[in-house]
């Protein structure tokens, strides 16, 4: 398997499914704003010239939760995902979705209205308006982790993506400070070699 990948970015989660599940795959690396992921041929991999995309084979196949899905579907021999009779099963799909539904959007303007922007042009109105959002929103998260290490049982993709989320969030200004089932489990999660060397790739 081929990861296109570039660091800092949500390809950081398929490097670190594939860590956890022992695969091989091939890096392709790029740094964000890079010419050439505007190339025609990588537009024909993934047609926003962004990260993730996969090639595995003959498949293309690009956006990190269908990635993540589609890793542990073809690959994963019933690791890191529970059965479809499993209690925990909707419990898993609602946080694999979690991360990029609810999280993720004011994670972008964060990055956007902070990183991206010059400082004349960042809206302090939107700042703000995200990091509550993304409080609020890291409280169900803390909710949801009461009595338990991870999000549907036992370790999952549903960790992979909404895990990373936290992550990122809690990086960028949301508040944890009243949270500590979340603050101990990005700590859990950020202790582990896999995302260790997902980070550092």
């Amino acid at each position: 398997m081929k990861i296109y990948h570039a660091p800092n970015t949500r390809s950081v989660r398929i490097v670190w499914l594939c860590e956890e599940l022992g695969l091989d795959y091939e890096l392709e690396m790029f740094k964000l704003g890079d010419a050439c992921m505007r190339d025609p041929e990588y537009l024909k991999i993934h047609p926003m010239a962004r990260v993730p995309a996969l090639a595995d084979g003959d498949v293309r196949i690009f956006e990190s939760g269908a990635i993540v899905e589609y890793i542990l579907a073809k690959h994963g021999n019933g690791r890191m995902r529970p059965g479809e009779d499993s209690p925990e099963f909707p419990t898993y799909l609602q946080w694999l979705h979690y991360a990029e539904g609810m999280l993720m959007p004011h994670v972008n303007i964060l990055v956007v209205e902070t990183i991206l922007l010059p400082e004349d042009r960042r809206n302090p109105v939107n700042i703000d308006r995200s990091k509550k959002q993304l409080t609020r929103m890291l409280g169900a998260v803390d909710q949801a982790l009461e009595g338990r290490e991870f999000l549907a049982g036992e370790f999952s993709g549903a960790d992979i993506m909404s895990g990373h989320a936290a992550t990122v969030s809690a990086r960028l200004g949301g508040d944890i400070s009243d949270k500590p089932n979340v603050a101990a489990y990005i700590k859990r999660l950020n202790e582990r070699p896999g995302l260790i060397k997902a980070f550092a790739t």
